[in-house]
């Protein structure tokens, strides 16, 4: 009788316990919810036109066994009480090949402007290939996500054939100190391990969440945004050759937006910027970190032309790269699956010509202009530390202007 009350009274406080260690955690976000079931607005709902034709969802994770997994660190308000908050940060975690593959995948970064963080570059740019997640978060909780990938992947990964286990991961950072406690670092491993074990396909969340929390993009909310493109390809000798048939190739963007003044703002062609007026900053202060995917089998160094023409898409939106912004950009084909293995003396590996890319390399600076728009759409207005507030764009007012200009698809808007 005595133990059972003892037992009883353990798992009581237990439950107390557990209640009260979540009351007092920051938010952490579902890990992609989906944003048809939930009835999210992105940029096509509004009406707002784009070029090319996107793939099921509409984002990266349309290349097959990508998975995007979120922390969302959301908690406090008022005056800013550094190691306390107010807290608007988190983690995003992009697995290639699922969070259960530990095969590498050809890859190749870029930088447009270096005013930022990405580690793990020099080892993807000398060995043509990406080991592992892509993890980004606040420019501050850089070191802790570094460190808690190289945990979780000793982990789950184990030695490699000479018996080491080591790591170099890809953690890449965006400024989020106008809304966040950035210098409290509130990131934790756990919130990344969170991330990483979140992970899955599907259509995922955009806006104010993981590693896109506190961002600002043209001077109104910013965040994550994802977009894709499906393309069909055929070699000259045309679709009717049954010996090589035409194929269809699925290309994804996320990035974590996080850039540009908004003046510079630009909406299908249109000068949206000029016509919202508005201001948080004195000067550009943010970056953009870009991930792209793809199932085209491409190589490294045409991985690094891929990474190249998310300038030409983040262009189109109006961004000018600024000196304060770190917009560094990393590419990865899911193809060519075991080319990094060293169990065998060589490898085939499959490849497109040079000069059938221009497709792919369409596609891409399609998706990225619309992950730009998908991060402002998808989203709303945010206060953080010493109530500074930014606020959402605001789709009635962007529709009335598009309409002006004669560049809203009407058809499309919400239902």
């Amino acid at each position: 009788m005595i133990l059972k009350t003892f037992r009883a009274l353990f798992l009581l406080l237990s439950i107390v316990l557990v209640i009260d260690s979540h009351a007092r955690e920051p938010q952490r976000s579902s890990p992609a919810r989906s944003t048809i079931e939930n009835k999210a607005t992105r940029a096509r709902d509004l009406g707002i036109p784009f070029d090319g034709t996107p793939d099921k969802f509409n984002a990266i994770t349309d290349v097959a066994g990508v998975e995007v997994g979120y922390t969302t660190l959301i908690e406090g308000e008022g005056k800013l009480v550094v190691g306390q908050g107010p807290v608007r940060t988190g983690v995003t975690a992009i697995f290639p090949r699922g969070h259960a593959s530990n095969d590498p995948v050809y890859a190749a970064v870029f930088s447009l402007n270096g005013n930022g963080e990405m580690t793990g570059t020099a080892w993807v740019e000398e060995s043509g290939f990406l080991e592992g997640p892509v993890v980004i978060t606040n420019t501050h909780s850089v070191g802790v996500a570094r460190d808690a990938v190289i945990a979780w992947r000793n982990a789950h990964g184990g030695a490699d054939a000479q018996g080491f286990s080591w790591s170099l991961p890809v953690v890449a950072e965006t400024w989020d100190g106008w809304l966040n406690d950035l210098n409290g670092f509130h990131v934790k491993p756990e919130h990344v391990f969170h991330a990483l074990e979140s992970a899955q396909g599907g259509a995922i969340e955009e806006g104010s969440v993981g590693g896109g929390t506190g961002m600002i993009c043209y001077e109104f909310k910013g965040g994550n945004g994802t977009a894709s493109r499906k393309i069909d390809m055929k070699d000259k000798t045309g679709a009717a050759n049954t010996a090589s048939p035409a194929r269809s190739f699925t290309v994804g963007v996320f990035l974590q937006a996080n850039f540009g003044r908004r003046p510079q703002l630009t909406i299908a062609g249109v000068p949206i910027g000029k016509e919202i007026p508005g201001e948080v900053y004195k000067k550009e202060t943010g970056s953009c970190i870009a991930v792209v995917a793809t199932d085209a089998p491409l190589l490294p160094h045409q991985l690094k032309r891929l990474a190249r023409r998310v300038s030409l898409g983040l262009a189109r939106t109006g961004s000018v790269s600024g000196n304060g912004s770190g917009d560094l950009f990393i590419a990865f084909s899911t193809a060519n699956p075991g080319a990094a293995g060293s169990e065998q003396l060589t490898h085939s590996v499959e490849t497109i010509p040079n000069d059938l890319m221009d497709p792919i390399f369409t596609a891409t600076v399609q998706a990225t202009e619309e992950a730009v728009v998908n991060a402002l759409i998808d989203n709303q207005s945010m206060t953080g530390r010493d109530n500074h507030h930014v606020d959402a764009i605001p789709h009635d007012r962007l529709r009335k202007i598009l309409r002006k200009y004669n560049r809203l698809q009407s058809s499309r808007a919400p239902k």
